[in-house]
């Protein structure tokens, strides 16, 4: 299995935590857009990972609330 590895998802000293939350996330929003759909769409990929394929793209971005750290 061919997967992105961390070091491409995570650029700017991003924490493994953030990853992590930001794929449940997308995998979440992903999931509920599949069940909303009234065409009822049958999802080829898991969830996460195309969350996980998303977020290699550069598709979405982590954003991190530098308060938080």
């Amino acid at each position: 299995m061919l997967r992105p590895a961390i070091v491409q998802i995570l650029k700017n000293n991003e924490s493994y935590y953030s990853l992590v939350l930001a794929v449940a996330k997308r995998a979440r929003q992903i999931t509920d857009e599949a069940n909303e759909s009234k065409d009822k769409v049958i999802l080829n990929e898991k969830p996460v990972k195309t969350a996980v394929d998303e977020l290699a793209a550069g598709e979405y971005k982590i954003i991190e609330d530098p308060s938080l750290r």
